[in-house]
């Protein structure tokens, strides 16, 4: 019987190869984390975009509020037209997925590791 192939690094490991080596694995974590990063960035930037070009604050403010509410904190400004408000509420809703999305791809590579491992050591 021949031993499993090595899992592609690109790739989360099926249930009958065995677990990534820890380098690999580490890099797996960094990429999960540089994407998690690029999502943010790109939530980031079009949260300062739209309050800036709908709610018209300035760049600062903008930035201010976008980062408020895809943590989570709220916003700053008040939101004096109906565009402004309904963008808000829109782009509070869509930061609301973002924090779900972001936590998924972080938390992939390790709680993906962990059930390996167990599959693995019930296999035996």
């Amino acid at each position: 019987m021949t031993a499993p192939a090595a899992p592609h690094p690109r790739r989360f490991e099926r249930h009958h190869e065995p677990l990534l080596d820890r380098s690999l694995f580490l890099r797996r974590v960094a990429r999960h984390f540089a994407l998690a990063a690029a999502v943010i960035a790109v939530s980031l930037a079009l949260g300062m975009a739209g309050y800036h070009e709908i709610a018209g604050l300035p760049w600062i403010d903008s930035m201010l509020n976008a980062c408020m509410i895809l943590t989570g904190m709220g916003p700053v400004d008040a939101m004096h037209t109906d565009a402004a408000k309904l963008f808000a509420s829109g782009y509070a809703l869509f930061c609301g997925l973002m924090v779900l999305t972001v936590s998924g791809i972080i938390l992939a590579p390790p709680l993906h590791r962990m059930l390996h491992r167990f599959h693995l050591s019930s296999d035996n």
